[in-house]
């Protein structure tokens, strides 16, 4: 493959949209999730689920209950026959009765806060049993994540609570089998969150709108003297959950092992780098507080060459040429054809599922056979590292829909699909690229990228 040449010069802004309301996931994909899992399980033969959430890992609990636990813990049981119970804290007791599907309720005050009252105070393996898990004969424990050793079995790994497990193994039949199953929620090849309906879609592409107004607000507010606090500030909105750490660093990173915003001042020549995320969207932009080429620093005289635009020529290649029914491997080698990590540097997967959480998992690797398919919201996630030049990144999302899932979200959410229209033409019109038919953005900002930060109407684009 010839990569695209790539140009910097004048462009337009992408156009922001605000007062984006959110969408709500409505009973009916509530219940079709709910299928979903309970189809992997029967696939499968697991009798339960044991599913656990916390305030950072609560993905595949909220998929079913719509809710996770905030600052405690909790555990959701899925029996194969499809009822369902939840074990709670002392503070989240409430929450059972807006569970987005009916559950039984257990309390259990380790789930709560240290110190707090231990009323209601049993064994949790007393509790599992009562929940009928002393019956199953396959259990699958669900934390956050899958575990895909090169050695070992993956399907004994867990990382739920240490208490949690023995509570779970204590309840058991000694024949009974304990596997991780996390891969029925977030696999690229068969989980149940991998793929999004037209609902699910609009619901995310909320947190996609949100996370690309604020990178572009932080990008107009550039300016030498300004704070990162001020840019971190930026970072934030209508009250949402940030997915990620906000980055807003000037210079050099970590002084301190610190990560967050701090009052250091934007000086002239610095690298700077961006980053915020909601459920949904991440959006992340790395470049020089500088006006023009010439401001480089001295030992990076060539970064626009060396880094920026090939970096820019993959984001390109990635947006022109991934479709469903290609093998995230087949993605993995485009991406290594235009920019060989060999010269580049790059070395996680050069995309990833995106959903409640900024990561969920990645069909993309090495001679990966999962294939891609409609339905799937994927980042852009390129990272090259080249040794003694800055980085280089702009990280979006986008789904991947085919004409059927095109035509709901057309039907179903005509101001979506007003936005996604008006993006793909601004790509198309100002930028250059040639969009892949299937690919929607769920943010203003993809492909948008001013590797000069001072230069604030320019930007990187195809050179037709």
């Amino acid at each position: 493959m010839v990569s695209r040449a790539i140009k910097f010069g004048p462009t337009e802004s992408p156009a922001k949209f605000t007062d984006v309301e959110p969408v709500f996931l409505s009973d009916e994909t509530i219940l079709e999730r709910k299928a979903k899992i309970l189809e992997g399980m029967k696939n499968e033969g697991f009798d339960a689920l044991v599913i656990y959430a916390d305030k950072e890992h609560g993905g595949n609990f909220e998929y079913l209950t719509g809710f996770i636990p905030r600052f405690e813990e909790g555990v959701l049981i899925l029996d194969a026959s499809g009822k369902s119970a939840v074990v709670l804290g002392n503070e989240n007791l409430k929450m059972a009765r807006f569970s987005r599907i009916p559950v039984t309720l257990a309390h259990s005050p380790y789930f709560s806060l240290p110190n707090q009252p231990m009323d209601n105070e049993a064994p949790l393996e007393k509790i599992f049993s009562e929940a009928g898990l002393s019956t199953k004969s396959k259990v699958g424990l669900v934390g956050w994540k899958m575990f895909t050793p090169a050695k070992g079995d993956g399907k004994a790994y867990f990382d739920l609570p240490y208490f949690i497990v023995e509570a779970v193994k204590c309840a058991l039949k000694p024949d009974a089998a304990l596997e991780n199953a996390a891969h029925l929620f977030i696999g690229g090849k068969s989980g149940a969150r991998a793929i999004c309906n037209a609902n699910e879609i609009a619901h995310y592409e909320y947190g996609a709108n949100l996370s690309s107004n604020c990178i572009l607000d932080a990008l107009n507010a550039v300016e030498v003297g300004v704070r990162e606090v001020d840019l971190g500030a930026c970072l934030s909105a209508e009250g949402q959950y940030n997915t990620v750490v906000s980055i807003a660093a000037t210079a050099s990173r970590f002084d301190k092992a610190n990560l967050y915003p701090t009052y250091k001042k934007v000086q002239k020549g610095d690298p700077l780098s961006l980053t915020t995320g909601f459920k949904g969207g991440l959006s992340s932009r790395t470049g020089f507080v500088i006006a023009e080429e010439s401001e480089l620093p001295n030992a990076q005289k060539d970064w626009l060459d060396r880094v920026a635009k090939p970096y820019f020529s993959a984001v390109v290649a990635w947006l022109e040429n991934i479709q469903t029914g290609m093998s995230g491997g087949a993605l993995y080698n485009l991406v290594e054809e235009v920019l060989p990590k060999e010269r580049y540097g790059w070395h996680l997967n050069p995309g990833h599922l995106v959903s409640d959480e900024e990561w969920m998992s990645s069909p993309v690797y090495h001679d990966s056979v999962e294939i891609l398919k409609s339905g799937m919201i994927m980042q852009i996630d390129i990272i090259p590292s080249v040794p003694g030049y800055t980085g280089v990144s702009a990280e979006e999302c986008v789904v991947l829909a085919n004409s059927t899932l095109q035509a709901e979200i057309r039907a179903a959410y005509p101001a979506l699909w007003n936005r996604i229209d008006k993006r793909r033409h601004y790509l198309k019109a100002v930028i250059g690229i040639e969009l892949s038919d299937e690919v929607l953005p769920l943010s203003n900002t993809v492909a948008y990228l001013r590797p000069f930060l001072l230069a604030k109407n320019h930007s990187l684009s195809v050179d037709k």
